[in-house]
């Protein structure tokens, strides 16, 4: 038996790709990186042929299609491969849950309609297994996100290789939430059954009225220069009036968006609409009061009835046309990794694949309110880079072979592959 406990103890050794706890974050870059004779896609719409990019300390010090007289270190040559801006994932619980049917493991919720001060930062989980999923397909940044209530808390931006929350800390508390309450009519009961009374209208015009007074209430106190004793609430919303954070209002129908240009106006917030199903019915006015809008979910069907079935897939497209600030992002969580793919169905109707690939980088970044360190590949900004074997938003070509964050090469490897890995040799197909 002591031999047997042995050789299981040799055996775990010498297959450390078969638990996910060998992936640990990578260490601070030592030495200056220059990748060379690839396609690099800036972001910011441009393309260098055969381009040259260099990063130290995590920054990236050169771009263009020579390398600097003075770089040194160590020459990755990617020859017919592309480079990209890490992904930015918008509006996500990810690291806040991990099984959505086992509730122990669901830490995105608080109870309570109006809670300003709840920090999903503190609750993210950097050991979740879901995350390595999503790095392999470039997302590297993500916008972790509370859920519940009407006013629900405030989300931060997380670099996706850390030991810990205060680690992955990127932007802390950026974004305010507000779910709205629908203002979207019941459906209307069959002919051969009696109209029930329903309320559902009124409930949520009210709790939108109380969302409103809360407001009122807390500019009211943080006018005053002291108080006999502290509202937390109140305090928790006071960067909302600073516009040191941002607003972001989730809802989809035109009644809906309206009320929130109004909370825009009578407060003076710096909005962005979460959703906004039917932004481009009133693109114009969007575009007039500088909001932006997080298209979520846009492999979806239509919301009305009447609308053109591609509706969803095409509104991208119509908001870049309008001139409206716009990104994308996605449903709940292990979902973010179909994000690049997402933005390659948005290239299939109507945008061009640079105009694609912002939406899911530097666009992202200007919401989020961090393009002054990432989003594109320029000179000063973090090196937050995917290199993929092909079109990174084309689900059939794309390989990301590798991924730096802040100038760190990450590992690529997750749950998913060990197990792919651990049926390969199961069933001798190695």
């Amino acid at each position: 038996m002591k031999h047997l406990i042995l050789l299981y103890i040799f055996i775990a050794g010498s297959l450390p790709a078969m638990a996910q706890e060998t992936i640990y974050p990578a260490g601070k870059q030592q030495e200056t990186v220059v990748l060379t004779n690839a396609t690099i896609h800036v972001g910011n719409g441009q393309v260098i042929e055969k381009g040259v990019l260099t990063f130290t300390n995590g920054k990236i010090t050169a771009v263009g299609t020579t390398a600097p007289a003075q770089a040194a270190g160590k020459v990755i040559d990617l020859q017919g491969k592309h480079v990209y801006p890490g992904i930015i994932a918008p509006v996500t619980n990810l690291g806040l849950t991990e099984v959505e049917s086992v509730r122990a493991t669901n830490d995105f919720k608080e109870v309570g309609e109006i809670d300003p001060s709840v920090r999903a930062l503190v609750a993210y989980n950097t050991d979740s297994k879901v995350i390595n999923t999503i790095r392999a397909n470039g997302i590297l940044l993500a916008q972790v996100t509370p859920e519940g209530g009407i006013i629900s808390g405030s989300s931060s931006v997380v670099q996706l290789d850390a030991w810990n929350w205060e680690d992955a800390a990127y932007l802390k508390d950026g974004a305010l939430h507000f779910y709205m309450p629908s203002l979207l009519p019941p459906p209307a009961p069959p002919k051969d059954r009696p109209a029930s009374p329903n309320n559902k209208i009124k409930d949520a015009t009210e709790k939108i009225d109380q969302v409103r007074a809360f407001f009122r209430e807390a500019k009211v106190y943080l006018a005053q220069g002291r108080h006999a004793e502290t509202n937390l609430k109140f305090e928790a919303v006071r960067r909302l009036f600073s516009k040191d954070e941002k607003l972001f209002v989730h809802c989809d129908i035109v009644k809906e968006m309206l009320v929130a240009v109004d909370f825009a106006k009578e407060f003076g917030f710096d909005v962005v609409i979460v959703g906004g199903t039917d932004a481009w019915r009133i693109a114009a006015m969007l575009k007039q009061a500088n909001i932006a809008v997080v298209l979520k979910q846009p492999h979806s069907l239509p919301l009305m009835q009447d609308d053109d079935v591609d509706q969803p897939y095409k509104l991208a497209y119509q908001l870049q046309q309008a001139g409206v600030l716009f990104c994308l992002s996605n449903e709940g969580f292990w979902q973010q990794r179909n994000l690049p793919f997402e933005a390659g169905t948005a290239s299939a109707y109507g945008l061009s694949k640079e105009e694609a690939l912002s939406a899911v980088t530097i666009n992202a970044a200007k919401i989020l309110g961090i393009d002054k360190v990432t989003g594109t590949l320029e000179t000063g900004k973090d090196a937050n880079i995917t290199i993929s074997t092909g079109d990174i938003m084309d689900m059939r070509s794309s390989v990301i072979t590798q991924a730096f964050i802040q100038g760190r090469e990450i590992s690529l490897d997750n749950k998913h592959k060990q197990l792919y890995e651990r049926y390969k040799f199961k069933y001798g197909l190695k």
